[in-house]
């Protein structure tokens, strides 16, 4: 079990791996809610303009949440998480959620771990950066 007196800023996170596929995207889009023909129809003229359908930014949101969560396990509670999009992401395309430990610190009693995280593409473009805050028991 991860601990918080063995996490050491600069430390890596256990990375993630991503393959969407088209029937992964229809699947979110149901799950979520976002049925834009962007994320599923490569006939949608977005789509053509673009050359392909794009993987959901909240997926992508989703997957750095899964990340970090995995990374924790019952060690403590994310707090925070937060991300931007930067670029976009392809179907059939792996794509990995990376993270590191920026702060550690003790404040009003609790034990608090600030990471950075990312979606990284096969071309080690960062697509999703943000960050998340975790509470540690």
């Amino acid at each position: 079990m991860l601990r918080f007196d063995d996490i050491k800023e600069g430390e890596a996170l256990p990375e993630l791996r991503k393959t969407p596929t088209l029937q992964t995207l229809v699947k979110y889009s149901a799950g979520s809610g976002d049925f834009n023909p962007l994320h599923h129809d490569y006939n949608f003229p977005q789509a053509k303009q673009i050359g392909s359908i794009i993987v959901h930014g909240r997926f992508k949101y989703a997957s750095l949440g899964e990340l970090v969560s995995n990374w924790v396990g019952h060690a403590g509670r994310i707090r925070k998480i937060s991300c931007q999009y930067k670029g976009m992401d392809l179907p059939g395309k792996e794509f990995t959620c990376r993270g590191v430990v920026k702060k550690k610190s003790s404040e009003g009693g609790e034990k608090i771990v600030e990471v950075e995280v990312w979606t990284e593409n096969a071309e080690g473009k960062k697509t999703t950066p943000g960050s998340a805050l975790i509470v540690f028991r």
